[in-house]
Order: C-alpha cells, then structure tokens, then sequence
C-alpha cells in the first residue's frame, strides 16, 4: 500500500474526527489522504464535503461495528467515493472504479471489497451491465457493511446531516428515471433503509 500522500489537512481532520475510536490508524489517516488527494478539487467540491460528513459519520457510528473493524469502517468511508475522480473513472460504476484502483496500489483486501459493494453498488453493477466484474470483489453482509451504508446515507451532498429518506429521495431526484443509478436506488430502497435500521438499532442499545 503507497502511504506517501501529500494531504496532511486531510490526516489532521480524520484525527479530529476519531473521537469514538481509541487510536487513529495508519489506515484511516491514509485513507483521509487519499480521498484529499483525489476528491479535493473545485469541480468536486460537493463530492469532496460529502465525503468528510461521511468519514466523520463513521467515525460517530463505529461503536456499532467489533473494535477490530472500527477503523476499516472509516477508512471505508472516507475511501468509498474515490470513483468519481477523474483519474480513477473507468467504467462509470464509481464503486467498481473505486475499489479497482484501491486493488492496485495494494490496500487491504477487505477494505477494497467495502468500497466496491457500498450502498448496494451490485444493483447497479447489474443495471449497468457490470455484474461480472463486481463479481471478484466478495460482498460481506453485517454490521460493517450498515454502518458504511448508514454513514453514506445520513449525510447529504454538501456534507450535512440529513435522513435517509430524505437522502434516497435526493439522489432519486438527482438523476433522471432513466439513469441506472436512479434505477438502482429505487430498487434498492428497502434494503438501504434496512442498513440504517439496524445500524441505529445497535447504536441505540450501544452495541
């Protein structure tokens, strides 16, 4: 895995933002870094705000997930939105893009496989035709994949807190009814409030 990232702004904020995990690790600081380097830019400015709530998100629901997952979760949050970037686009399925290029610059593969399945991406995938290719990429189904779906899910375009429906609604309304991703999340709606469900279930009892 490259650690040499030049974004320190990035690493400081995802140190800041661990306040419910006992260390910050390697990873997740590189993964801040990471994200800074590839997503903090003018054009994807939203897209970059985003990806701050959510990795602060995580941070606040890693409580929900074994301590030995915690930090996967928010590098997996800060990671998840990497293939939108310019240099990663590839076939268009951002989670696919995203993960591939994870893959190939050696990061661990179970984090890879979050961020290629995050918010039910192989609807999509299959929408889009791209089923087999996700395929490689095995999808782990348990708390670690609601909180990562919940993080992505409770924080809006620019950043902000927001409600799942809410959310879902936004992003329905962000793509025409013709655009897979519009195609996906519809389908998808039932199993995306599910993983929040039962994230906010478990933060509730304070599993």
């Amino acid at each position: 895995m490259n650690t040499s990232r030049p974004s320190r702004r990035a690493g400081e904020a995802a140190s800041r933002c661990a306040t419910t995990v006992r260390e910050v690790s390697d990873l997740t600081v590189n993964a801040a870094e990471l994200a800074a380097e590839l997503l903090d830019s003018p054009p994807l400015a939203r897209r970059w705000a985003h990806v701050q709530g959510v990795g602060q998100r995580a941070t606040e629901l890693a409580v929900t997930v074994a301590p030995g997952d915690r930090d996967l979760l928010v590098a997996a949050a800060w990671l998840h939105d990497i293939g939108y970037a310019p240099d990663v686009v590839d076939t268009g399925l951002h989670s696919l893009d995203g993960a591939r290029y994870l893959r190939r610059h050696g990061y661990p593969p179970r984090l890879v496989a979050l961020v290629a399945h995050h918010t039910c991406a192989r609807i999509e995938a299959a929408e889009r035709g791209l089923a087999e290719q996700l395929a490689p990429f095995p999808f782990e189904e348990g708390p670690l994949m609601d909180a990562l779906v919940t993080a992505d899910l409770t924080v809006g375009p620019r950043g902000q807190r927001i409600e799942v429906a809410e959310r879902i609604e936004e992003i329905l309304q962000r793509y025409p009814p013709q655009s897979p991703v519009h195609r996906a999340i519809q389908q998808a709606k039932p199993l995306l409030i599910a993983h929040t469900r039962r994230t906010l279930e478990r933060l509730d009892v304070g599993v």
